[in-house]
């Protein structure tokens, strides 16, 4: 006889699969470049070596044959540019405080004095009246900052240049792949200086290079990228210039050579990511947020952020308790920039709070939402209905 068999125990319930963090940002490197890079790892070549100069031979093909050199970060590659433009002790530099510090401590590495101006509301680039405005009989060069990867205005910012004798040192750190009336940003001009940081559009962990005007030029930014050497034959070896320890390695370029076919394939990813947070930002529940919105520009930038303006002072407990709530949520965000002028470093030179309203509110207020070529749709609908459930009630302004 066959013992009654007992009725199985009810299933307890599955709590839902926990979503993965998303970051502000990440980058996509394929197997190919990996096993390239261990490929360099093994030839025991690891330093400035042949890797190095092909980085810069494609580079320069992409900058349309103008003399690219690589560089150890996107910082001392606008260093080097003041240096090459001979801007030192007693010069001024003039730019925006809305950006990296970076883009004014390199007018003080050199001696200079950073001149701030502020920026425009609607693009929150450089205002370039107030360069105008900004310019003395110091004045030797102008930083620009293409910020989020959204071009300054190229037309009116050369027509100055040239107009007041400026040099030019474009700070495209963040605007790889963006254009100008179709023409690729750093493919004309005077100096552009790229980023390769691990959060930039492409990367090659750290790095960035310099695009320059003349070989001569690109020989001079050779001897400062390593100690001023310059060497002749087997043996030959001489110091004319002061120069620094800023060059890229092969490890690095060997990243970046695989990185680089992909440039438009994550532009036009970033491109369409953006058009979604339009969408998804339009909707009524998103739009009741009263957040400001970057220039809609989907044929020059390469979104290479997505930054979102929160109504200011109008939130209970600020952008930081904003950025926790979406944190608790699994989603990172990111400030870029608190304003470089309101640093204690630069309090001490004479900077104040006031002193350029347009960028301090954009400073208090602007959001980094997460943006790069892994994200999918569902990824940007995750990140505003966080954010929708997030902010905090409005006040009254």
């Amino acid at each position: 006889m066959t013992p009654a068999m007992s009725p199985p125990a009810p299933a307890a319930p599955t709590a839902p699969p926990a979503q993965a963090f998303l970051p502000f940002t990440r980058p996509s490197i394929d197997e190919a470049t990996i096993e390239g890079v261990a490929q360099v790892l093994r030839s025991g070549w690891i330093t400035s070596g042949p890797q190095v100069k092909a980085f810069e031979a494609k580079l320069s093909e992409y900058f349309g044959g103008r003399p690219v050199r690589a560089f150890n970060s996107g910082t001392c590659t606008m260093e080097i540019a003041l240096r090459i433009a001979g801007v030192g002790p007693g010069d001024e530099v003039i730019t925006t405080p809305l950006s990296w510090v970076a883009t004014s401590n390199v007018a003080l590495e050199v001696g200079a004095r950073p001149v701030f101006v502020d920026i425009d509301p609607v693009t929150r680039n450089i205002d370039l009246r107030a360069v105008e405005a900004a310019v003395t009989p110091r004045t030797r060069a102008v930083i620009p900052v293409d910020l989020a990867g959204l071009p300054v205005d190229r037309d009116r910012l050369y027509a100055l240049a040239h107009r007041l004798g400026l040099r030019v040192v474009e700070d495209a750190a963040q605007s790889f792949g963006s254009t100008w009336k179709g023409r690729r940003i750093g493919s004309f001009g005077d100096f552009t200086s790229v980023s390769f940081h691990a959060n930039k559009n492409i990367t090659t962990t750290e790095g960035g290079c310099l695009v320059l005007n003349s070989e001569a030029e690109a020989r001079l930014a050779e001897q400062y990228r390593l100690q001023g050497v310059v060497r002749t034959g087997f043996d030959g070896m001489d110091v004319e210039v002061v120069g620094g320890k800023f060059n890229m390695t092969d490890v690095a370029a060997r990243v970046g050579l695989g990185q680089l076919p992909h440039l438009e394939a994550f532009t036009e990813k970033r491109r369409v990511l953006a058009r979604a947070y339009y969408e998804e930002l339009s909707r009524p529940d998103a739009a009741a947020l009263g957040l400001g919105l970057p220039v809609a520009d989907f044929e020059q930038s390469n979104w290479h952020m997505f930054q979102v303006q929160l109504p200011d002072g109008r939130l209970r407990g600020g952008r930081a308790a904003l950025m926790g709530a979406l944190h608790a949520a699994g989603i990172g965000t990111g400030v870029h920039y608190p304003v470089i002028h309101l640093f204690t470093l630069y309090r001490a030179m004479g900077w104040k709070e006031g002193d350029f309203p347009h960028a301090e509110n954009a400073g208090r207020n602007l959001l980094t939402l997460p943006l790069f070529p892994a994200m999918q749709r569902s990824d940007v609908e995750r990140v505003v209905a966080a954010l929708v459930a997030a902010v905090p009630p409005l006040q009254a302004p």
